[in-house]
Parts: structure tokens; sequence; C-alpha cells
């Protein structure tokens, strides 16, 4: 599935900082831990704790975010539907990137067992 030009210059254009409240609401809505999205988030992108307070500190875009993060090797394993794109068909490597994080926020928030989460 093609995005298009306008939808992945959003995707790069917007800040971690701006989509990690949501993040965090979305989960602890759902009985899930604020230490549990981190520890997604760090399987995803390598960012451990204070780098993640960094990322939000310097309200980076997800371009910065993604350019500076060391995505896991077995990402290309979250596949699925979110936010009506399949992410296996996305073309744009950084759209891409975005919606892997997105399915495994969602999947943290619908009660998927970590160990399916971070997948191996």
């Amino acid at each position: 599935m093609s995005t298009s030009a306008s939808h992945d210059e959003r995707m790069a254009n917007l800040t971690f900082a701006s989509v990690y409240p949501h993040y965090v609401t979305k989960v602890e809505k759902k009985g899930r831990t604020k230490a549990e999205l981190h520890q997604v988030i760090e399987w995803l992108t390598g960012f451990d704790e204070k780098q993640l307070r960094e990322m939000i500190d310097q309200n980076v875009t997800f371009e910065t975010f993604f350019d500076k993060a060391s995505l896991n090797p077995h990402a290309h394993l979250i596949t699925g539907v979110i936010c009506g794109y399949r992410i296996e068909e996305i073309e744009n490597p950084l759209t891409k990137k975005v919606r892997y994080l997105d399915k495994l926020v969602d999947e943290l928030a619908k009660g998927r067992k970590m160990e399916k989460i971070l997948r191996s």
C-alpha cells in the first residue's frame, strides 16, 4: 500500500514528544504501565530510559527519532493493519517505522503478552 507524499511528510515532521503522552494514556487506560511502554519502545529503537527522555525533551521529529534509533533486527516481523494501513505494504521506510511503533503500542494496550509483542 502506497501512502501519499503528504502523509509521509506529516509522519516525518510529527514530533515524538507530541505523540508520546497519547501512547502513555492509551496503555495506562487499558491497565498496562509506562514501564511496559518503555520496554516496547526500547525493544524497537534501542533507546533506554535516559535516551527516551532526551528525545522528548529535545522535541525531536519522528524523522530524527528514527534516524538516531537502532531498529531491532526483528522489526520486520511486525505485521498487520494499523490506522488503516497494512504495515508490510508501506513503502516509505520512515512511515513504516512509525507504524511499527504504533502497532506495538496497540498490541500492548490490547493486552497481548509481552513475549509476543517483543518478537524474536
